[in-house]
């Protein structure tokens, strides 16, 4: 991990990155990486006692006490929770923060979930990587191709996910709660479904698989996986 200086998070809404891929963060800026958090969405709807305008500023406080818990920054691109699209407006938007911030690594959603703005993320931020890597597309920063790309491991992206990396988290774990827990949806609050229980319970039975105490996982792209078999003696 060492040899990673820039970690780019992309996710769909507010809290998606921290709460799934939150912990890898934590890992690659305590080894000395820099890390930034893009929000394609606050993530605003769905609070049962504020609007959605006043969540949306709630959120954005959140997700910039947890970035700076995690030793990173957040960003926001201005699409409202529920109505983020796939076009290449979004990923070129998506693109230009990939050539600013140079990121060594990217994490971002999966493609097999039930939430459209899930989806959207993943297929605006692959799409954004490919032209991103296009010298031939001019913008205000050079072409940029990162070394790894992952996705995480969110509740509600499981479908065809398949846990390849195992991450020890052990040592950053009591972070990741403490930047986890700036939002309010971690509580249990906001929604019916225990984020803090579920993610909780995931690093330990990843943990338990992995023969660690706490562990994350995260998945490369099929291209990658098959670049790495072919790799081994």
């Amino acid at each position: 991990m060492s040899t990673v200086k820039r970690v780019l998070a992309i996710g769909g809404h507010a809290a998606d990155m921290e709460f799934s891929a939150g912990a890898a963060i934590a890992k690659y800026t305590a080894a000395g990486a820099e890390a930034v958090l893009l929000h394609l969405t606050a993530g605003e709807m769905g609070h049962p006692r504020l609007s959605g305008e006043e969540y949306a500023k709630q959120k954005i406080d959140e997700a910039h006490r947890a970035a700076k818990i995690l030793g990173g920054e957040a960003r926001f691109l201005p699409y409202p929770d529920a109505g983020l699209p796939r076009n290449d407006e979004v990923a070129y938007q998506v693109m230009d923060v990939i050539r600013e911030v140079r990121p060594d690594v990217v994490i971002t959603h999966w493609r097999g979930s039930f939430h459209s703005d899930h989806n959207n993320t993943h297929y605006n931020t692959m799409q954004a990587l490919f032209y991103a890597a296009l010298p031939s597309i001019k913008r205000a920063h050079p072409a940029h191709t990162p070394a790894q790309v992952f996705f995480a491991e969110n509740w509600e992206d499981m479908d065809d996910y398949v846990p390849e990396i195992y991450l020890d988290t052990e040592d950053v774990y009591d972070r990741w709660v403490e930047a986890a827990s700036q939002y309010e949806l971690f509580s249990g609050s906001v929604s019916g479904f225990r984020y803090r229980d579920y993610y909780e319970s995931l690093a330990v039975m990843r943990g338990c698989l992995a023969g660690f105490r706490r562990a994350v996982t995260l998945m490369r792209p099929a291209e990658a996986r098959i670049s790495y078999w072919k790799d081994l003696p």
